[in-house]
């Protein structure tokens, strides 16, 4: 019997500088903290909190979405390695992503244009660790 999974709880990407990271999704995104170690955390918080690793997690809509800093100085994520090919956001249409577009551009991201996929658009672009990353709007 199939396991009667809902859908996805949690992402967690492993990145190499936890500063710069959370500096660019803390940018474009702008997502809440659901979790992160309080900078006077005292040992039971420490422990509490083991599994973010330095790192830290914020919330996107039911779901989770979480930065881990252990990858080693220089590692370089490759989508045609076994493992993760990208990360899609939802987007509620054609003009998010057209805004979000902007957004990219203000900020110097380098994107691919918004590219119509017969009945949806995304939008694709890249983090400071190289991860693909994509914007996905339903079409009209």
């Amino acid at each position: 019997m199939p396991i009667p999974a809902l859908g996805y709880s949690h992402v967690r990407l492993t990145v190499t500088d936890i500063v710069r990271s959370r500096a660019f999704y803390d940018d474009v995104f702008g997502f809440p903290v659901a979790y992160e170690m309080p900078a006077d955390a005292d040992d039971a918080t420490r422990k509490a909190l083991w599994f973010l690793f330095g790192g830290v997690i914020y919330q996107v809509g039911n779901g989770l979405f979480g930065l881990r800093p252990v990858a080693p100085a220089g590692d370089r994520f490759d989508e045609n390695r076994v493992g993760l090919d990208h990360l899609s956001f939802a987007v509620a249409g054609r003009a998010e992503l057209d805004s979000a577009a902007d957004a990219l551009d203000e900020r110097d991201i380098a994107h691919g244009g918004i590219k119509d996929i017969g009945g949806a658009f995304l939008l694709e672009f890249r983090d400071p660790d190289n991860i693909s990353l994509e914007l996905f709007a339903p079409g009209t």
